[in-house]
């Protein structure tokens, strides 16, 4: 029998390791009369691939202290054992003792990627422009980093820099960059010049993350575009996509496209079944889903919690419970959607009802349940409750994921607590568009019109895209502290700057700020050249203002306009009877009595809540 080489026993032992043998190859390992520096490394990296005992990390890097001598391979192993298992201490001590010419690119793309899908973007920009040697997995990595922080600007910078050696996944990274961020327009061109460049070829990815972008945005003609290059190029038979596409109809309230489809499908598998359903509810359809449910070949807890939140967005939350107990496995998400359900039906003693209840069947809460949570104190305004909730989040180490930060700093703000709000704003990392629109709010809602614009600056000097949220709350301040010319520019900005249609509210915001200012005249004829649809919003923000000048003419032509739009709106009499009576126009004033008397309009009764603790 021939001699063993050093060869044949790094492929036996490497063969052991891959059928899930580590001890045969530990074994093997040991046999060795001599070992090569890529015997310890396919060792080593046995170790830290084997997911069935949890010494493998730790048996990895005793064999690492060990080895005579080491290389470039061996390092980026041990670095990536210790990533992968989440100890980034250990990974950022193994760093600094790695030899500066092995570091790049391998090692430092192991500790940058780290850092990026831990939101640590500050970090691994200091990693990233510390290599020397920079490959394209580095500045595809960066690319990808910054537009998963909504940095789509630096995300750019960095796209451009980097000439030809951009590929498939950093074209995919910056277009779903721009399209995640609200930039439809700028992602679809990058998409239309990545399809001019001759050396990047169509991916069902990209052409994925093109078609979401349509159904998510309502970009219908787009959408049959893409589509139709799909089936050009032979892709239409990927079932990934095909499924896309499918949600895509569903979002544009094409149900018979996307049945159609469905039908055509030879095999389907559960996400097939599940975007079906997820469209039928979607569209108000529920009655077709719960058919489609009940004849589904393949279900799995979204297909149960898709039909659970149809009957939650219905208000049926017996259903809901009927279904819900009828599940035969139940995971976090189900229970969050039951949560969701009853908080959405504004029965919030039964939302943490059913928490208490999910807890005590040891199902742990996800982030998303704690926000649910968040905003159902928040819309109680019950500051303890927010507060225990806070404290969960803190000791099942949620406290730092960011939708549960974005809902803490809601639920904050709305119980009056703005520093608090603030001080969690500031501990982001990485604040996204919410929680900039949520600290926004916050100080809007609270009468601090000056720290209100304060933010708006930071999120545009971030790089951020602000959206029309953030412009209903950025008027809204400017309205509380009387800045006309400020609130006349973020107006205009929003069209001119930002691409974006002012809806009826930014008009009624904009009538705010104006009226307020005893700008009558102007709020009026502002109205009048609205290009969108009226709401009695925009009128009932003219009927304050003139209601502040007691101007009375003003005041009847938004009356009467909001009795046309809410004929059993009785805020219009009440405010026009008050502004009679300050003129001593008494016959008027009778006459505004009278006609809400023989409209059967009556004041909605205030009311008045308790906490009990």
């Amino acid at each position: 029998m021939p001699r063993k080489s050093n060869v044949t026993y790094t492929a036996m032992l490497s063969a052991y390791a891959i059928a899930g043998q580590i001890d045969h190859s530990r074994k093997l390992f040991d046999e060795m009369p001599h070992r090569a520096v890529a015997s310890w490394n396919a060792m080593i990296t046995a170790y830290v691939k084997d997911k069935r005992h949890g010494y493998g990390v730790d048996e990895a890097y005793r064999l690492f202290l060990m080895m005579p001598e080491r290389n470039a391979v061996s390092y980026s192993v041990m670095m990536m054992g210790f990533v992968n298992a989440g100890r980034i201490d250990e990974a950022q001590k193994l760093y600094a003792d790695i030899p500066v010419n092995w570091r790049d690119p391998f090692c430092s793309n192991i500790l940058m990627n780290r850092y990026l899908k831990s939101n640590k973007l500050k970090e691994a920009v200091q990693i990233f422009e510390g290599i020397v040697k920079k490959n394209v997995v580095s500045w595809s990595s960066m690319v990808d980093g910054y537009c998963k922080n909504g940095r789509v600007a630096q995300a750019r910078k960095m796209f451009d820099s980097m000439g030809e050696i951009r590929n498939e996944f950093t074209w995919c990274s910056m277009i779903d960059g721009y399209m995640k961020e609200g930039y439809f327009e700028d992602g679809f061109q990058m998409f239309l010049q990545m399809r001019r460049e001759n050396y990047v070829k169509i991916e069902p990815t990209i052409a994925s993350v093109i078609l979401d972008s349509c159904g998510r945005n309502g970009r219908y003609i787009e959408g049959c575009q893409v589509h139709g290059l799909v089936s050009h190029l032979g892709l239409n038979f990927d079932l990934f996509l095909v499924n896309t596409i499918i949600a895509m109809y569903s979002r544009f309230g094409y149900m018979n496209e996307a049945k159609k489809l469905f039908d055509r499908l030879n095999h389907k598998d559960v996400v097939s079944w599940n975007f079906m359903l997820h469209g039928y509810v979607l569209n108000g359809m529920l009655d077709e889903a719960y058919e489609l449910f009940q004849k589904a070949e393949l279900k799995d807890p979204a297909s149960w919690t898709t039909m659970i939140t149809g009957f939650a967005i219905k208000g049926l939350t017996d259903k809901c419970i009927h279904l819900f107990n009828m599940m035969p496995e139940r995971d976090d998400v189900a229970w969050t959607a039951l949560i969701s359900g009853f908080s959405n039906s504004e029965q919030y003693d039964e939302a943490f009802c059913w928490f208490m209840k999910m807890m005590e069947n040891g199902v742990m809460p996800n982030p998303f349940t704690l926000s649910t949570l968040l905003s159902v104190s928040a819309g109680l305004a019950f500051l303890r409750l927010g507060q225990q909730i806070h404290a969960i989040a803190c000791k099942m180490q949620m406290h730092q994921d960011l939708s549960v930060q974005n809902a803490l700093i809601s639920m904050y703000s709305k119980t009056g607590n703005v520093d608090e709000a603030y001080q969690i704003f500031g501990s982001i990392g990485a604040p996204n568009i919410v929680s900039f629109n949520s600290m926004i709010t916050g100080f809007a809602r609270n009468g601090f019109g000056k720290e209100t614009l304060q933010v708006f600056k930071q999120l545009v000097d971030a790089g951020q895209h602000p959206n029309d949220v953030t412009f209903l709350c950025v008027l809204s301040a400017c309205a509380h502290i009387g800045l006309v010319e400020e609130g006349r520019r973020y107006f205009d900005s929003m069209t001119k700057l930002f691409k974006i249609e002012p809806s009826p509210d930014h008009y009624a915001c904009m009538v705010d700020i104006l009226g307020k200012a005893g700008l009558l005249q102007e709020a009026k004829e502002l109205i009048e050249t609205m290009p969108v649809k009226l709401h009695s919003g925009v009128w009932g923000a003219l009927l304050s203002a003139s209601q502040i000048h007691m101007n009375l003419d003003m005041a009847k032509l938004a009356a009467q306009q909001i009795s046309e739009i809410e004929q059993d709106n009785a805020a219009p009499y009440a405010v026009l009877s008050n502004i009679c009576g300050f003129h001593g126009k008494r016959m008027d004033e009778e006459e505004v009595r009278l006609s809400k008397k023989l409209r059967g309009i009556r004041k909605s009764p205030g009311c008045s809540w308790i906490g009990v603790i």
